[in-house]
Order: C-alpha cells, then sequence, then structure tokens
C-alpha cells in the first residue's frame, strides 16, 4: 500500500465533488443524447466524417461512456472500433494501417474504444515495441492526425483519468460479477502493478501528441455519471452541427381488409418456449 502522502494519482489532489442526483443526471444525458441525435442527422445530410478516440486507464469508464454516446445512433451511422490484438499479419504492416481501414466515410461517426495510441501505452509498458517503433510513432502521430484532419475529418481525443484507488475499486467489483468478470484480463491486472509505468508512459504521449491541432482533452472519471455528462456535452460544443429540418410524419390509414386473407394455423410454426409463465407460475394456483 501506498501512504496518503505518496498517493498515486493521474491528476492534483482535489476535494471530491457530490455525486449528481439520479433524475438530474438521467434528465441530462436525455438531453444530451437528443442532441447526439440532431448531430448524427447533421453527419449524415451534410456528408461529415466524425473521428472519437477514448483511451484512459483500464476500469476508467470509457465503454460506459461510449455505451450512451451510441444508446439512440444509428448503427448504420455511428459504429465502435474496437480493435483486438494485431494478428501476425498485421505486425508487418504500417502501423497505422489496421485503423486506417475503420475510419469513417461521408456520414458517419467512429468511435473508437482504443485506437492508435495503443503503442503509446500498453505496448510501450509491456514491451511489445521497439523504442525506435515508440520513437517514430511519436514523431508521426501529429502528423498521421493532421492529415486525417486536413481532408475534412472532425477528430476528438479523449483522456478518461481514474485515480488508483478507484480503478481498484472498480477491478474488485469485478470479481465476483457474472456479467463484468470477462473484463478483467491478464493485462488489466498487471495494470495494478504498473501504475507508475503507465503514468509516466501518458505523460510521454501529451507532450508529443497534445498539440494545438488534435490537442487531448482530459475527462475526470473517478465518478462515472459525471465523466459521461462532461465528455458528451464537450464533444457536441466542439462540432458545428446543425438542427436538420424533418417533414412532418404521419402514419397512413390502415386499408380495409380484402377477407381474402387467412393466417396459417400456428400448429405450422415453431414458437419460442413461454419461459415468463415458467416465472410467474401458475395464476389458477395462486388464487
Amino acid at each position: 500500500m501506498t501512504k496518503k502522502s505518496e498517493k498515486r494519482d493521474d491528476k492534483p489532489a482535489k476535494r471530491k465533488a457530490a455525486k449528481i442526483p439520479n433524475a438530474i443526471y438521467e434528465a441530462e444525458l436525455f438531453r444530451l443524447q437528443t442532441e447526439l441525435v440532431k448531430l448524427q442527422e447533421w453527419v449524415k445530410l451534410n456528408g461529415e466524417r466524425v473521428v472519437v478516440i477514448f483511451e484512459g486507464r483500464d476500469a476508467a469508464g470509457k465503454g460506459g461512456a461510449i455505451k450512451r454516446v451510441t444508446d439512440y445512433l444509428s448503427p448504420r451511422v455511428a459504429r465502435i472500433a474496437a480493435l483486438p490484438a494485431p494478428t501476425e499479419r498485421e505486425k508487418t504492416q504500417w502501423y497505422y494501417q489496421r485503423y486506417v481501414q475503420h475510419l469513417p466515410a461521408a456520414g458517419e461517426i467512429v468511435l473508437f474504444d482504443r485506437s492508435w495510441y495503443n503503442r503509446a501505452g500498453v505496448e510501450r509498458v509491456m514491451g511489445f515495441c521497439t523504442p525506435e517503433e515508440l520513437a517514430r510513432f511519436m514523431r508521426e502521430t501529429p502528423i498521421f492526425e493532421q492529415m486525417l484532419i486536413n481532408d475534412g475529418i472532425h477528430l476528438r481525443k479523449y483522456w478518461f483519468s481514474v485515480s488508483d484507488e478507484e480503478q481498484l475499486k472498480r477491478f474488485r467489483s469485478r470479481l465476483d460479477d457474472p456479467v463484468r468478470r470477462w473484463k478483467l484480463s491478464p493485462m488489466d491486472l498487471e495494470s495494478i502493478n504498473r501504475w507508475e509505468e503507465y503514468s509516466r508512459a501518458k505523460d510521454d504521449m501529451f507532450v508529443h501528441t497534445d498539440v494545438p491541432i488534435s490537442p487531448w482533452y482530459v475527462v475526470e472519471s473517478d465518478i462515472k455519471k459525471h465523466a459521461r455528462i462532461n465528455m458528451i456535452s464537450h464533444l457536441l460544443s466542439t462540432i458545428p452541427y446543425a438542427d436538420v429540418p424533418h417533414d412532418k410524419v404521419e402514419l397512413p390509414t390502415r386499408p380495409t381488409g380484402s377477407g381474402n386473407y387467412r393466417r396459417p394455423p400456428r400448429e405450422l410454426n415453431k414458437y419460442v418456449p413461454d419461459h415468463v409463465a415458467e416465472l410467474a407460475g401458475d395464476p389458477e394456483r395462486d388464487l
């Protein structure tokens, strides 16, 4: 355990904010998600391209933020790129190549759940890249991103910053959670032992890639709900989208049936078993 005076953190110590009430959170989140739908329609109409990068430590809240961004968006417009470890073939490619193929075409939004910045983080700390490859990445990434921006892509980069105490708390909560246990990979557990190495790697990454044309935006994420609201609000504030007018939609009147259609007997179909009935029990028995 570290002493309080040696507390490791991604950010300066400060008084912890009180959590936003659930009712306010839900109302503001829905308002922001309504604006995200407007952004989506603007992107579609104008053929815009948006790339949002989500980076940060394991259990920093990236996945939850991405889920809230995409809740009401069309998967045909907004998609998530969460790439697995590179194959042996991909390891021989130009480093950015496997990410480039996931970039958006006109009218699309792509959210990178981790990105080419793997090289500056996990690859560096775990020794998966050489010092020469890392140095080249630091030099070339601002140039690569400037090329994307010059071509008209709206690029936003978010770093989710979580304290070591909160990260450890989230890891522990996953240990016995049957639906989240899969999130605890050996790499996640190793990150606990390499906290300071990851901190130095992140600081060095910012020195080289936090540039005026493509800055990093840090999201305080010890309180997940605050992080989601703050990140979405900021994203919307940085893109000059406008409300797209829509023609009023009216449902047509259902035509009168011809009287010649007969539904096939139910016995001809295979129905899903009524599992709900098993849960509810026999209503007559409960009378």
